[in-house]
């Protein structure tokens, strides 16, 4: 008669078998992460497009009119492109969290702004002081129409 403690050993032993077919799924798993990862490293990185080109360019800045109304400037003459008032309220809301950031960044309100059309159709406005670009057209068409009109000098002057 075997001893106690050789009983208890028996009772742990089983003679079960881990399930093969989740083993051969596990190994299948494991060796097929491995085949993309060996080749994602033998690819190399993917080819990123060419840029677009720029189509137009606009450099402004922009002033606070005593009456809310924001105006914005050509940096090459100083004359009024845009008279943004309360109906226009996506520019001016693009334009004051730009101004919202230079000052949480100690930066002062007159450094330019670069609007810029891309041959790809994209529209990006650029803050030249703090670097931040925003692409418009990720705010759909309408509103990207108000900054298109800065472009083709559309905008309206009060």
């Amino acid at each position: 008669m075997p001893s106690p403690q050789m009983q208890d050993a028996t009772v742990f032993q089983t003679h079960e078998r881990f399930p093969r077919p989740v083993l051969l799924g596990a190994l299948t798993l494991v060796l097929l992460t491995m085949a993309a990862a060996l080749y994602g490293r033998l690819a190399g990185p993917s080819e990123a497009p060419a840029p677009a080109a720029a189509t137009a360019r606009l450099e402004f800045r922009v002033a606070d009119r005593a009456d809310g109304a924001v105006l914005v400037l050509d940096t090459r003459d100083g004359h009024a492109i845009e008279t943004a008032t309360g109906e226009n309220g996506f520019l001016r809301g693009i334009l004051r969290s730009f101004a919202r950031e230079r000052r949480m960044a100690g930066l002062g309100p007159d450094g330019a702004f670069r609007l810029t059309s891309w041959a790809d159709g994209r529209l990006t406005l650029d803050d030249l002081s703090t670097g931040h670009r925003i692409e418009l057209e990720a705010f759909g068409s309408d509103n990207l129409a108000v900054f298109a009109k800065l472009l083709t000098g559309e905008g309206s002057h009060s």
